[in-house]
């Protein structure tokens, strides 16, 4: 009897470890986003600018439905969405709803999205290198900014 209470010991220990593994492997990875199914993300860029296209690309990449909208007039679109002119890149996104300034990463959109701060939206200024779409080596943390409602810079979101 002790013989088969240890055969059935060791198949329950035997499929328990199976089961955590099988689940380990099948978590996400830090490829993918974790907005299920695809978040719907919309990015205003001109038609000639290379690295909003690098940046389209890379969202993609990431799982996410991006519209690519071409304006030639990038000074309206920040206009429309309140972008503090201290916090200006060369596209704009808007996901849900926030606007997403310039090179972000998705895991800070991400955040945004499953925090769902009273904000507009949130920042990266300029062109870092080494932030998505852009080339280079990312040399320091991206300082990415909120967006206050009114528009104003509401400060340091996120260093990351």
């Amino acid at each position: 009897m002790k013989k088969n209470t240890g055969i059935i010991i060791s198949i329950v220990i035997l499929a328990l470890g199976a089961l955590f593994i099988g689940k380990s492997f099948s978590s996400k990875t830090n490829n993918e986003p974790t907005n299920s199914p695809a978040q719907k993300i919309t990015v205003f860029h001109s038609p000639t600018c290379g690295c909003c296209g690098n940046y389209v690309a890379y969202l993609k990449r990431k799982g996410y439905e991006v519209e690519s909208v071409k304006e030639s007039n990038m000074s309206s679109i920040k206009t429309k969405y309140n972008i503090p002119s201290s916090l200006e890149s060369c596209h704009t996104s808007v996901v849900g709803n926030y606007v997403v300034e310039g090179h972000v990463p998705v895991e800070v959109i991400e955040d945004l999205l499953d925090q769902k701060p009273n904000i507009a939206g949130i920042a990266l200024a300029g062109m870092p290198s080494g932030s998505p779409g852009m080339p280079g080596s990312k040399f320091e943390p991206f300082e990415v900014h909120s967006i206050d409602l009114d528009g104003s810079d509401g400060g340091i979101f996120v260093n990351f």
